[in-house]
């Protein structure tokens, strides 16, 4: 049950950009990452709001998921890749996903968390 949780809260980003307000292109940008990253979607939801909010979009990974919400009003994206370990070492897989997600917003500013979860033995 090993895996590694990566968030990133992203600055800076141009309010421009069709996948920050346009459920059909942040799922393009997050399928094709996801593809590009080796990871195996199952599900997933894309959920806009109205003017001037952003999309949040959920991706269900056989690996755990994707959750990605963008705030145009605010220049701002937030990430969270999650991915068990369970047969193998997903870890890679999740830094590539995450940091193609950062490089197609295009922030000014990024602030990185990664957490490692569900090792036996610790509190």
């Amino acid at each position: 049950m090993q895996g590694l949780h990566l968030t990133a809260d992203l600055h800076g980003c141009a309010a421009t950009l069709p996948a920050m307000v346009d459920p059909l292109a942040l799922r393009a940008l997050c399928l094709g990452a996801v593809r590009r990253a080796g990871l195996q979607p199952v599900g997933e939801l894309f959920h806009p709001f109205p003017a001037p909010g952003g999309v949040t979009g959920v991706v269900l990974l056989a690996e755990s998921h994707l959750a990605v919400h963008t705030w145009p009003e605010l220049g701002a994206v937030t990430l969270d890749v999650y991915v068990c370990n369970l047969q193998t070492d997903n870890s890679a897989s999740a830094e590539a996903l995450l940091l193609a997600l950062q490089a197609a917003f295009g922030p000014s500013q990024a602030e990185h968390h990664r957490v490692h979860r569900g090792r036996a033995g610790t509190a």
